[in-house]
């Protein structure tokens, strides 16, 4: 069987922007077709057609910070039900982190959540390592067996590395291996506790407040690490103006580094945190207003590489409890995309700005080709930039729904998403 996906704006930023037709056969784009050349084949029984009219195929967007839970905390979220998820959130493919139990700092952990993604039914999973032994900060991890078993990036997410010999000697030994280290930006001491932003929001609520200095120094150790030996050094969910000027000059001296940004931080403010909703509550937590356009100031100069959502699912019980209690995090697989598509709507970014940073720069960071080119893999995302609909997480395929944006009036979403040649996701 051949899908031929007509009538659509092809996007691939660098390559191609064009209304176009797309014949997949045997799992790989066959060919990138002008409309007037498919007639024919639209009338063949061999051939399924996806009418894609008014909407933009882009390469498989791709999730580079996604917490599956699984091993250890399939209440939260399991392999099948997070890749299903991402695929309906029009990801291909997302990047998981290894805090899960047992971490993931061995080849056999590796290789376990591999192996469930392969039968999972949804997007590719390409598995983050861990940093150190059971991401405890004192000794490096097997990278290389895990390099070997399949990981594209170390990180010890959810926990910073705090020791900073530790740090230069993974960067070092990362080097060689020629694979990414992802930071979790954060000084536990600075933090002291904190749930959420401080400012005078956190004063008001009697809630004890999380400085920015508690990202941005630890971002300024790893970019003098980074510049130290050379290593490629990624910052995660980067939520301060402080943080994004330190890139920001990094980056003009000519160091290896990028960073990331999730569609909270250009969308909400530590003033949206009311009534102690502890769905606001996420690490590093909401911001001030001045932070909040210095992220969106980042992604329109190119300071900011990448959007990924950090979803980090929860169960209701860890989440219905006092604000200082209750655990970090929000789920974003299912709303990144319409979030993120504000930006194209307001006018911040071209689309193909936005595709870039949720795919191109992604897959270049993991190592791969999702160029829209006859004889790659048919991993594709079609896009309805039109459609508008309240976010609902009572219909979230996510096994959790905590989320600050329920409710939230958006527009544009996932019509279609096609991982392998097979179309894991289409709109009912």
């Amino acid at each position: 069987m051949q899908i031929l996906i007509k009538g659509a704006r092809v996007l691939d930023p660098g390559n191609l922007d064009d209304k176009k037709d797309i014949l997949v056969r045997d799992r790989k784009i066959e060919a990138i077709l002008d409309p007037s050349d498919t007639s024919n084949l639209s009338d063949s029984s061999d051939v399924q057609v996806v009418d894609a009219s008014g909407m933009i195929v882009v390469p498989g967007l791709i999730d580079i910070h996604v917490h599956l839970r699984e091993p250890g905390h399939e209440y939260k979220e399991t392999i099948e039900s997070g890749l299903k998820a991402a695929a309906r959130g029009g990801f291909t493919a997302v990047c998981s982190m290894p805090n899960t139990d047992p971490v993931n700092d061995n080849s056999q952990v590796t290789a376990f959540i591999i192996n469930r993604g392969k039968y999972a039914g949804g997007a590719r999973v390409y598995p983050a390592g861990a940093v150190s032994q059971g991401s405890s900060g004192t000794s490096l991890a097997q990278i290389y067996d895990m390099q070997q078993a399949g990981i594209r990036a170390v990180t010890d997410d959810g926990l910073p590395v705090e020791n900073s010999l530790l740090m230069r000697r993974a960067l070092e030994y990362c080097n060689g291996l020629n694979i990414p280290i992802f930071v979790h930006a954060e000084d536990k001491n600075l933090m002291d506790g904190g749930s959420m932003n401080e400012g005078p929001h956190a004063t008001f609520m009697g809630i004890k407040g999380i400085p920015n200095a508690a990202e941005s120094i630890m971002v300024l150790r790893d970019i003098a690490l980074c510049e130290l030996t050379g290593a490629a050094v990624h910052f995660c969910h980067m939520s301060t103006a402080e943080s994004i000027e330190a890139v920001r000059q990094a980056k003009k001296r000519g160091a290896n580094v990028s960073c990331e940004t999730a569609p909270h931080y250009f969308t909400l403010t530590d003033g949206a945190v009311k009534d102690y909703d502890t769905n606001f509550k996420m690490n590093p937590p909401l911001r001030s207003e001045k932070d909040r356009k210095a992220i969106i100031e980042g992604l329109m100069d190119g300071t900011i590489d990448m959007i990924a959502s950090d979803h980090a699912p929860h169960s209701a019980d860890e989440k219905n409890l006092e604000f200082d209690r209750a655990a970090f995090g929000i789920v974003g697989l299912e709303t990144s995309l319409p979030l993120s598509l504000k930006l194209v709507q307001d006018g911040m970014l071209s689309m193909a700005d936005l595709v870039d940073k949720m795919s191109k720069q992604p897959a270049k960071i993991l190592g791969i080709d999702n160029d829209i080119k006859p004889g790659n893999p048919a991993d594709l995302t079609i896009i309805d930039p039109q459609i508008q609909y309240a976010i609902d997480p009572s219909i979230f395929i996510s096994k959790s729904k905590n989320t600050p944006f329920s409710g939230r009036q958006v527009q544009g979403k996932t019509f279609l998403t096609m991982v392998d040649g097979r179309i894991v996701y289409k709109k009912q």
